[in-house]
């Protein structure tokens, strides 16, 4: 793609003010969930009675949308996205209120909406709203003392815990209030704040490990593993000693024919068994890159609001994929979490797409951003001419 300087049009402001090599990294990363899929989906829709490309085509169709979506929404401005994420947060807010009264309950949990015979999951849709606009308020409470932003922000922190947990999703309410106490902590405000909402979700966690029983299974098993033999959660692990280094070929591997999950959950176990750990080792390298690279945006932004977006979406980026990559390594319980455009999954696929167009709007050069530079740390210094002792 090639533009002239001189063209104004808003495609070539675009081009010339977005990270190219977060953008390559992002395609690269949707090219690899659809290798991927044709690894890990075919033996799983045969054993669910679908045709052996069902998961791989709707991975393709599902992939191609969300690139979409996801150039869509980088054309945005900061304001834009944060106009948008107010939208998608009242729509996701209502399915979210929806699914606890007409959603569908699988495995016993109500999480899905069944539109014209589609699966729809509001709270995928929600996180990264919810972040957008909690760094906007985060970010007003600091500007504005006068304002009750913060109070509002707890408030919204609440509502969407309460909504997850009734249904229950504990992985998705886990991931959503560590990245808000990581923003709140990089906001400025009250650090003794960040700590004791953290208190509190610890406290959390163990009420639901006493009240929710598939919770406190999945505990049990992660710290008794001699009790789970048969579980997903060991075979994953096997697959990674079966695999070693180089991989044992694709299409070779096996955990993908007793994995039920293998094309969603755990589908970096059968990237472990059939390339080996060294593409384990690239996978996580291109995570890494992406949440480096726009981490050191956010390290570079002058305006606070989006300065905590940029840090909130790509710490839930890299949280999602670093939980999903735990429990398939056995260093954390079963989570029921996607690993970002590699998992199969409508939702899910489209709701990381929205997420890392948000990332990319925010992170684009803007021509107006020097007159919002911040102040020097000691703008007062006296000049050399005036502390320089005169010459003999």
């Amino acid at each position: 793609m090639k533009f002239s300087r001189a063209d104004r049009s808003r495609l070539a402001e675009w081009w010339f003010t977005v990270d190219h090599a977060l953008i390559f990294a992002i395609l690269l990363l949707a090219g690899a969930g659809v290798v991927l899929s044709l690894a890990a989906s075919p033996a799983v829709a045969l054993k669910k009675g679908f045709a052996a490309y069902h998961f791989v085509e709707r991975h393709v169709v599902f992939s191609a949308a969300g690139v979409v979506i996801m150039l869509a929404v980088s054309l945005f401005g900061p304001s834009g996205i944060r106009r948008l994420s107010l939208v998608v947060l009242a729509g996701a807010l209502i399915g979210l209120v929806a699914v606890y009264f007409a959603g569908d309950e699988i495995n016993g949990a109500r999480r899905w909406l069944s539109i014209q015979g589609h699966s729809l999951q509001p709270s995928e849709f929600a996180k990264p709203a919810f972040v957008v606009v909690s760094a906007w308020l985060l970010a007003e409470a600091r500007r504005r003392p006068d304002m009750p932003a913060l109070p509002i922000a707890i408030a919204l922190l609440g509502a969407m815990v309460g909504l997850l947990v009734v249904q229950p999703d504990i992985g998705q309410t886990f991931l959503i209030t560590l990245v808000w106490i990581a923003m709140l902590f990089v906001s400025g405000l009250a650090a003794t704040g960040a700590v004791i909402l953290a208190a509190i979700g610890g406290a959390g966690l163990f009420a639901a490990y006493i009240y929710f029983p598939h919770v406190a299974s999945r505990i049990d098993r992660f710290f008794s593993p001699q009790t789970g033999d048969f579980s997903q959660g060991d075979r994953a692990i096997r697959s990674f000693v079966e695999g070693g280094f180089l991989g044992r070929g694709p299409g070779e591997g096996t955990i993908k024919t007793a994995l039920p999950d293998a094309h969603t959950d755990y589908i970096f176990a059968v990237v472990a068994e059939e390339y080996g750990a060294l593409a384990c080792f690239a996978v996580l390298a291109l995570f890494t890159f992406i949440v480096v690279r726009a981490l050191r945006h956010a390290e570079t932004e002058p305006e606070a609001a989006t300065r905590l977006g940029i840090v909130g979406l790509a710490l839930m980026f890299g949280f999602q994929a670093l939980i999903n990559m735990g429990v398939n390594v056995g260093l954390l319980p079963a989570k029921g979490m996607t690993l970002p455009f590699l998992s199969a999954g409508g939702s899910s696929i489209l709701a990381i797409s929205l997420t890392l167009g948000m990332l990319l709007a925010l992170t684009r050069r803007r021509p107006d951003a020097d007159r919002l530079r911040k102040p020097p740390l000691m703008p007062n210094l006296p000049s050399l001419a005036t502390t320089s002792e005169p010459r003999s």
